[in-house]
């Protein structure tokens, strides 16, 4: 049986990838792509195209856990490593599964600030809940950054049913 920080560490990789690959309204104007050259003669793809060849490219790595709702929302439950694999293999994933699609760097650029807006609405539940003590989101990366020392496990359990309809941001334990 894990312990709950690896279970923790490991959920870390599929929450980031929920927020990088967060669905946007079929509106939305579709990010260039690899084969573009700006010229208008290049095909464009649709941010959910991008995200679902991302998604293929990640079950043909062995990473069947990660998964895209019907909304176009790209997520891994934390217990989709819990079948024997490991942050390593998932991370080695990402960036074979990234290079393969480009756009997907896109997607995730064109929605960083709503993630950070969503990052910063989960941390003020928490902070307001019983964890006082969260950092802020790195404006950067929507990612939140908890260093091992100030790690709390037990606060950061009891937030989890308050802030659970919020979207749970990236996350690092350990920095």
């Amino acid at each position: 049986m894990r312990s709950r920080t690896e279970r923790a560490l490991m959920a870390v990789a599929a929450v980031t990838a929920a927020l990088v690959m967060s669905g946007c309204s079929a509106e939305d104007s579709a990010p260039r792509v690899a084969g573009d050259d700006g010229s208008g003669a290049g095909s464009r793809q649709d941010d959910n195209a991008i995200r679902r060849a991302w998604v293929t490219c990640m079950h043909g790595q062995g990473q069947n856990g990660v998964q895209q709702d019907k909304d176009g929302n790209i997520f891994m439950p934390a217990t989709g490593m819990s079948d024997g694999g490991s942050v390593a293999a998932y991370e080695a994933a990402v960036k074979v599964c990234d290079e393969r699609n480009p756009g997907i760097r896109q997607v995730k650029d064109k929605n960083l600030q709503k993630f950070v807006e969503q990052a910063r609405a989960w941390v003020a539940c928490g902070r307001k809940h019983g964890y006082p003590d969260l950092p802020d989101p790195d404006p950067k990366s929507a990612v939140l950054i908890i260093p091992t020392q100030s790690f709390d496990a037990a606060k950061w359990d009891a937030i989890q049913p308050a802030c659970s309809k919020l979207p749970l941001p990236g996350y690092r334990i350990g920095e």
